[in-house]
């Protein structure tokens, strides 16, 4: 295995330039801030930008945890790769990140000013320093998985290699704001995640009422359940599975939180002119999802 290094200082576009870099030196994979990346896909690993202090960020980027540590070089053994771009603040860090992975020093080290002009160099400075935002050189629905209920702005970058033909290729990032950000941060409580899941599921045609709603907190995002009663007369799969697409978009699109599933449960039929008809039963025990008036999406946003 060989391995290369991109360094220079916090703040100068490394992560912005990484996934360009790896290719124009035919790396299969990339290690920056604690993850370990190869086609736009996040195999391992914890970003250090999920870390509340810049302490922890370091500890993380440096892989000082063992647990963390044992994950990204068990994901190395596994895919095996023939080259390995790592990022680091300086050749230093690098060469800690390489020991505590069991990889090889690195045979060259690339500087930032080789890939980058000044004027980028200082215009990622500026967007760090009044914007706090970095770059995650994953596309935006890799990241999400592991930033639930940050703020993620997608980038694309048109890449063309150094003295090569082919076409133009688009590479996917993200930005996002960690939370060690001396700009601040922001919360969302489950309150508000029901309000507005219960919003968007009224505007369904068929719906009645929205009886209850529950939000399951999880590291990777919310799941969400919502009792409702539906209009009789209405089918009832087609008005539950519109309130699932309607209530999981809203919340992905108001919240930035990643829904991981949305279950809707009719338990009342609603006769003309609102009054209150027959009751539904809860589905039997161990009947699959879907069956009788339960309907469930496996990922919110399906």
């Amino acid at each position: 295995m060989e391995v290369y290094a991109l360094v220079g200082p916090s703040g100068t576009g490394k992560s912005h330039r990484a996934a360009a870099v790896a290719r124009e030196y035919e790396a299969d994979a990339l290690i920056d801030d604690g993850l370990l990346i190869r086609e736009s896909r996040i195999v391992a690993g914890r970003s250090a930008k999920r870390e509340a202090t810049k302490i922890g960020a370091i500890r993380r980027a440096l892989f000082l945890d063992p647990e963390h540590r044992e994950e990204v070089r068990r994901a190395l053994a596994e895919l095996k790769p023939r080259r390995v771009l790592v990022l680091g603040t300086s050749r230093e860090m690098v060469d800690r990140i390489a020991d505590a992975l069991d990889l090889p020093r690195p045979t060259r080290y690339i500087s930032i000013e080789e890939v980058a002009s000044p004027e980028e160099i200082r215009r990622a400075r500026l967007i760090r320093r009044t914007q706090g935002r970095h770059v995650i050189p994953a596309p935006t629905f890799e990241v999400k998985k592991s930033f639930s209920g940050y703020l993620l702005d997608p980038l694309r970058l048109f890449y063309r290699g150094k003295n090569r033909p082919q076409p133009a290729q688009v590479i996917e990032k993200t930005m996002v704001r960690p939370t060690y950000s001396s700009l601040g941060r922001f919360y969302i409580t489950r309150h508000v995640v029901a309000a507005i899941a219960s919003h968007a599921a009224r505007q369904v045609p068929g719906l009645a009422q929205v009886l209850r709603v529950g939000v399951d907190d999880r590291e990777d995002g919310v799941v969400i359940s919502l009792e409702v009663a539906v209009e009789y007369g209405r089918p009832l799969r087609p008005v539950l599975e519109a309130v699932q697409k309607r209530a999981a978009q809203a919340v992905e699109h108001m919240t930035a939180l990643n829904v991981l599933a949305v279950d809707v449960v009719a338990r009342r039929l609603v006769l003309p002119g609102g009054r209150e008809g027959i009751g539904l039963p809860a589905p039997l025990p161990g009947a699959p999802p879907g069956e009788g008036p339960e309907a469930r999406a496996e990922r919110g946003a399906r």
